[in-house]
């Protein structure tokens, strides 16, 4: 009899036992590539502040503190705490009192009495399931890594609405400086056209020359309107970011005349704490964690379910009281039951993946974000130079025209490579900005300490 009764026993063992944990990330965090640009300082958690910009910091703090996308977010994090809520409450005894009210019609009985009849019926009824196989426990513990789960996914918008603030200054910077530039590119065409149309006046050169000057001039101009409508997005974008219409930056003045710098070199930190501190892989772990919970309620399907019931109260005029235990069993076909549970490993299976999937996603970014700063910020020192030769260049042109040691034309071909010299030489700091920005994107930073998002903000002018 006690070999009959082994296996149910060690079955039954099986069931109680607590859901088991995840297994540990099968991906190796080390230390990022060494590169000039940056630090091996940990990352702050205000990294924007870097960039010693007061503008800037207002303008995070306000995206942070009325985001429409962080005020999702969060209702979703209410939503899963409550949910959480309500699967600890599950465990404990569920309780309800009724009552009722009814009127007998002494009309229709067979009595003289002309009298109404009115009974109360109050009644407290309650049951507890008292989860000997760990169902209610272990749907707990998946609610919890789910409430887990939506705060770091609340982490990660935050983390997103910061760069996407910081990005969006930068290309409003860029957008100033580089228009700017083509203002200035724009003036000294001028003043060429002015000069050479001089010149044809005085018999000095011919229509040729006149109209090579034109078309520079005329080229120059043609790239100020994408600079201002650079400039107009960039305002917008940072409008919405802070949850208001597009409209309402149309009246802003940002003082912001050059591009926000890093004075020294970015820090990034290391490969262990990215993983610590990324919100997306905590939220991929905690994901991992909740299906490997639902694996024990899929378990404890298996085995019978014990729920105490009763009720007492005054039913009909008369004092009442039951008590019933209810045992259901899906037996002996627990075909669904298995399917059931042959799912919820296939889905903890899929959330392991997709937590190696995080990690690895997260060490390609820094990476690939390292090599691309440092990429642009070596190119952009030869555009440095590439400026300065062009400079040079033009002077030295222009010099020999007026000695007459030249044809007219060069000093046209001098002043074009000047001024692509020149907006190449704005474009690589806008790409050394944006680089910059993407590179603390995927270092994770700027969640820690945020304020909840409330209400809509009032913008920052």
């Amino acid at each position: 009899m006690i070999r009959r009764l082994a296996p149910l026993a060690a079955l039954l063992a099986t069931a109680c036992a607590t859901p088991s944990a995840p297994p540990p990330a099968s991906v190796p965090a080390g230390p990022f590539a060494a590169s000039p640009v940056a630090a091996l300082d940990a990352v702050p958690e205000d990294w924007w502040r870097l960039y010693d910009d007061p503008v800037l910091d207002r303008l995070v703090r306000a995206s942070l503190a009325a985001n429409a996308d962080l005020r999702v977010a969060f209702a979703n994090l209410d939503g899963a705490r409550a949910a959480l809520s309500q699967a600890r409450a599950l465990r404990l005894p569920q309780t309800m009192l009724e009552s009722a009210a009814t009127v007998d019609n002494p009309s229709a009985q067979p009595s003289a009495a002309n009298v109404s009849a009115t009974d109360y019926d109050v009644a407290a009824t309650a049951s507890w399931d008292i989860d000997l196989f760990g169902r209610l426990r272990a749907g707990a513990l998946a609610a919890k890594a789910d409430a887990d789960a939506s705060a770091a996914a609340l982490d990660g918008v935050r983390v997103a609405v910061v760069a996407d603030t910081v990005a969006a200054y930068v290309d409003l910077c860029g957008a100033t400086a580089a228009g700017d530039v083509a203002r200035q590119i724009v003036a000294a065409q001028e003043r060429s056209v002015a000069a050479v149309r001089e010149q044809y006046r005085a018999g000095e050169v011919s229509p040729l020359e006149v109209s090579q000057a034109a078309t520079l001039l005329e080229a120059a101009r043609a790239t100020l309107p994408p600079f201002e409508a650079a400039r107009a997005g960039a305002l917008y974008r940072l409008a919405t970011l802070q949850g208001l219409p597009p409209a309402a930056a149309r009246g802003w003045q940002l003082g912001c005349t050059a591009l926000p710098r890093l004075a020294r070199p970015l820090p990034v930190g290391d490969g262990s704490a990215l993983l610590l501190r990324r919100p997306d892989i905590r939220e991929a772990e905690r994901k991992l964690a909740a299906a490997s919970a639902r694996i024990g309620v899929a378990r404890a399907d298996l085995y019978p379910r014990v729920n105490l019931g009763g009720a007492i109260g005054l039913l009909a005029g008369g004092f009442a009281a039951t008590a019933s235990p209810l045992i259901s069993w899906a037996f002996p076909n627990q075909g669904p039951v298995r399917a059931k549970l042959t799912q919820a490993r296939a889905t903890e299976r899929a959330a392991l993946a997709s937590w190696d999937v995080a990690i690895l996603r997260a060490l390609r970014e820094v990476e690939s974000g390292l090599a691309t700063l440092d990429g642009e910020v070596r190119r952009n020192r030869a555009l440095g130079a590439a400026s300065g030769e062009a400079d040079t260049y033009a002077r030295r042109a222009a010099a020999r025209v007026r000695l007459g040691d030249a044809d007219p034309l060069i000093r046209y071909d001098a002043e074009r490579a000047r001024a692509n010299a020149a907006l190449q030489r704005v474009q690589s700091d806008i790409a050394i900005g944006q680089a910059q920005v993407a590179l603390f994107r995927a270092l994770g930073g700027g969640w820690q300490g945020a304020p909840v998002p409330l209400a809509p903000g009032v913008g920052v002018r």
